[in-house]
C-alpha cells in the first residue's frame, strides 16, 4: 500500500497551492482520507477529511473558507485545494487513510492506517 502526497511548493502569501494523494495497492473507495500538516515545532494537526464516497468533508477552524478537500476515487486520488495561503499554513502536509468510510477530524488516531511521505508547503514573501 502506498500513499503518495504531492504539489507542495514555495508560494506567495494569498496564493494557492493544490495538493494530491496518490493512493495504490487499497481499494480506495472504501475509506475515509484525512490531511494532516506538521510545522517545524508543533505538533501534527488534523487540516480535513473526506468520506469514502466523496459526500462529507470537514475542516479544521484554521483552514475554513479557504481550503476544499476532494476525491476522484475513479483515479484513486485525493486533493486539497488551498487558496488565500497564509505564512501559518507553511508545514509538511500528509495524507493518511482512515479505516472506516465516514469522515471524523476528531475519530482517534488508532483508526489510521497508511501515510503519505509528506509534501512540503512554503508560504513567504
Amino acid at each position: 500500500v502506498q500513499l503518495q502526497a504531492s504539489g507542495g511548493g514555495l508560494v506567495h502569501p494569498g496564493g494557492s497551492l493544490r495538493l494530491s494523494c496518490a493512493a495504490s495497492g487499497l481499494t480506495f473507495d472504501n475509506y475515509a482520507l484525512g490531511w494532516f500538516r506538521q510545522a517545524p515545532g508543533k505538533e501534527r494537526e488534523r487540516v480535513s477529511c473526506i468520506s469514502s464516497s466523496g459526500s462529507r468533508s470537514y475542516y479544521a477552524d484554521s483552514v475554513k473558507g479557504r481550503f476544499t478537500v476532494s476525491r476522484d476515487n475513479a483515479k484513486n486520488t485525493a486533493y486539497l485545494q488551498m487558496n488565500f495561503l497564509k505564512p501559518e499554513d507553511t508545514a509538511v502536509y500528509y495524507c493518511a487513510n482512515w479505516v472506516v468510510r465516514f469522515c471524523d477530524l476528531n475519530l482517534n488516531d488508532n483508526y489510521l492506517e497508511h501515510w503519505g511521505q509528506g509534501t512540503k508547503v512554503t508560504v513567504s514573501s
